[in-house]
């Protein structure tokens, strides 16, 4: 996928929910993001594989997570909880946990948007009742 195919899919996305497309979707290094409510989304196009990265933000983390957070969150999804279709993606560079799907080829619009809406839908259960039940399994209380 070329910049281009992936800066209409996150324009048609932004626009699908009200936003202006022209003034967002990705920048020239190929990033982009928005907020829908109390949910961010976050775009990447991965110039060497051609790939676009969605990311709906789970938790931001202050400081790096104690042990068996992370793991935690792995454990999760293994069990089955809904990702919304996305995978338990944690990046250490801004401490942050998403819920993240990556697409090689370009989707049809509609299907895109609607595959975005339940990974950011799965993202406000994740920050709240999984994110709730993990840190009640993980955090030992005090």
């Amino acid at each position: 996928m070329t910049l281009e195919e992936a800066q209409r899919l996150v324009q048609s996305f932004i626009r699908a929910h009200g936003g202006d497309a022209q003034a967002s979707g990705l920048n020239a290094k190929g990033f982009g993001g928005a907020a829908l409510g109390d949910a961010q989304v976050y775009f990447e196009h991965v110039k060497d594989s051609g790939a676009l990265k969605c990311s709906a933000l789970i938790y931001r983390f202050r400081d790096a997570p104690r042990p068996g957070v992370i793991d935690g969150f792995r454990d999760e999804e293994k069990k089955g909880t809904d990702t919304g279709g996305g995978k338990v993606d944690y990046e250490t560079e801004n401490k942050s946990l998403f819920l993240s799907r990556t697409y090689g080829v370009v989707p049809a619009e509609q299907q895109f948007k609607e595959d975005v809406d339940r990974l950011v839908e799965a993202s406000l259960v994740w920050g709240d009742e999984v994110f709730n039940r993990v840190a009640d399994r993980v955090i030992p209380a005090k």
